[in-house]
């Protein structure tokens, strides 16, 4: 039984058969593969596109789905994790989706159940599906991305999705350019590095804005938000002519993360990478389950 708790997970020849079948569902190719298949989704932490995107893959592709209410559950009444896992599995479905706060929290329920488990992001460690994703939708762009720089914009050090992208970004060849504050750098040396967004606009093909995590900050660091955009906001003003394609795994704070101007652009993909979700994560659940 196969897991998917990180990007690694998954081979290079496998994601490109994964995204084969992607590319085979954004053309119309849907059948319903996972019929009276039962998926459970499991969220301690609050989404939108993930869980919605992850429950229209699932009843696109013919499967039930039960979404758990952590506030209403168990869970809210001092059920440990295990047991939730354990009575989860006693339902027998055919996965399980899992997003928490905690790092970790995926690998471990996957030692409890019969079924693959999905991470759907676990604290600041991992969103595989997240990358997969964004790796689909810069390889419509660029086929063959070996050699393509792309500058990941932000809060890395308190990022899943940058980790998740980091790992998988560079084991097909793109180069990767870290562009955060002094206190948002993670503690990687494999990488180039620079705090000023700048001075990379001329060297890059690709842009990953990333959120800024307040949530997982224990001390304010700046006195706004506005102080960061200052130097790390994606502007039509800052990019002017230069042909990069603009990402975000959302949500996107406006003015902040990217202007308005740049969220309009057809040089940003933040709606296709969305659309794109889908489709990818159809593939990844076909492919654990059927």
């Amino acid at each position: 039984m196969k897991h998917l708790i990180n990007t690694a997970d998954f081979g290079t020849d496998e994601i490109l058969a994964l995204f084969e079948r992607a590319k085979r569902f954004k053309e119309g190719y849907i059948t319903p593969t996972l019929e009276e298949a039962l998926i459970i989704t499991i969220f301690f932490e609050n989404s939108t596109r993930t869980r919605s995107s992850f429950e229209v893959a699932a009843k696109r592709l013919g499967a039930e789905v039960v979404s758990l209410d952590v506030a209403k559950s168990s869970s809210s009444k001092g059920e440990t994790l295990y047991d939730t896992a354990a009575n989860l599995d006693a339902m027998d479905p055919a996965a399980i989706i899992v997003r928490h706060q905690n790092a970790g929290v995926p690998k471990i329920l996957s030692g409890y159940v019969g079924c693959p488990i999905v991470n759907g992001g676990d604290g600041a460690h991992a969103h595989p599906t997240q990358a997969l994703l964004d790796l689909f939708t810069i390889m419509e762009r660029f086929p063959d991305p070996g050699g393509k720089r792309i500058a990941i914009v932000g809060d890395i050090k308190n990022s899943r999705v940058a980790n998740s992208n980091v790992e998988l970004l560079s084991r097909f060849g793109l180069d990767i350019i870290l562009v955060a504050p002094p206190h948002f750098m993670p503690r990687i040396d494999a990488y180039r590095k620079t705090h000023y967004l700048d001075e990379v606009l001329d060297d890059v093909d690709i842009i990953m804005s990333l959120r800024t995590q307040t949530e997982r900050h224990t001390n304010q660091i700046y006195a706004s938000l506005k102080d960061y955009a200052t130097d790390f906001c994606i502007t039509a003003e800052r990019i002017g002519k230069r042909d990069i394609m603009l990402m975000h795994p959302g949500p996107v704070n406006r003015n902040i993360d990217i202007d308005d101007a740049m969220l309009a652009d057809p040089r940003c993909k933040v709606l296709e990478q969305v659309k794109n979700g889908v489709f990818v994560r159809m593939a990844v659940l076909e492919h654990l389950i059927a």
